[in-house]
């Protein structure tokens, strides 16, 4: 599609803060007024708008897509969503360790077990942990309690955690980010549930879109985790 406006502004409306094209203020592709918690976020947004070229292209828009999510499905339903998010914590990927003669066993306990543990104490919870991959389900109580934390986060904040949850595979390590402070944080948060494919890749040699994909996977990883803090007001 080509370019149809020329000048991308943003600024405070009833409810929020909205991004304006050429003065008219934009929609979610549902058809809701896209209208967000802080000016941080809608700044991003414009920008997003701002540094499109002569043609659009959609792969730059990796906010305004998670805006429309949060609006148009998460805050729709937050109970449902979260949900779908806490069910990540019954079978977390920082909970399932190698056999304890291998050794890979030792680097998961050197890398993950102070994240679990230091989880387990912020959450107020216990975690089970598995060597193999036979699951072991976690207490009604931990969970409950996860999904308690979940459903009192924002439609934007609940968005942000699915997409980090769903790339690492682990509501230990998309929690642990959302409360880093910083980019550096959640860049190591990254590195830790990448660590099996890291030692795999190590072990048997690195393919190239293999590569691409992780650095694709990170990519999108750190833009939810940007999208919570400026969601955050």
């Amino acid at each position: 599609m080509k370019r149809f406006y020329d000048t991308v502004a943003f600024g405070q409306v009833e409810g929020g803060w909205q991004v304006t094209l050429d003065g008219r203020r934009l929609k979610t592709v549902k058809g809701a007024q896209q209208i967000v918690p802080s000016a941080a976020l809608a700044k991003k947004l414009a920008a997003e708008w701002d540094v499109q070229g002569e043609k659009l292209d959609p792969a730059l828009f990796p906010l305004r897509d998670t805006t429309d999510y949060a609006i148009d499905v998460v805050t729709a339903d937050i109970a449902a969503q979260a949900e779908k998010v806490v069910a990540f914590g019954d079978t977390d990927t920082l909970l399932y360790r190698a056999d304890p003669d291998e050794h890979l066993y030792a680097k998961q306990q050197e890398v993950w077990e102070p994240l679990v543990t230091a989880f387990e104490a912020r959450e107020g919870i216990t975690m089970v942990r598995v060597s193999g991959i036979i699951h072991k389900a976690q207490s009604g109580e931990s969970l409950d309690k996860l999904r308690t934390r979940l459903e009192g986060m924002s439609g934007f904040e609940l968005a942000g955690l699915e997409s980090m949850t769903s790339l690492t595979a682990s509501l230990i390590i998309a929690l642990s980010a959302a409360d880093a402070g910083t980019e550096a944080e959640a860049i190591e948060l990254w590195r830790a549930a990448s660590l099996e494919e890291e030692w795999q890749a190590d072990l048997w040699g690195r393919d190239l879109e293999a590569e691409d994909r992780r650095t694709k996977r990170q990519s999108d990883f750190l833009k939810a985790w940007e999208f919570i803090r400026a969601a955050r007001i």
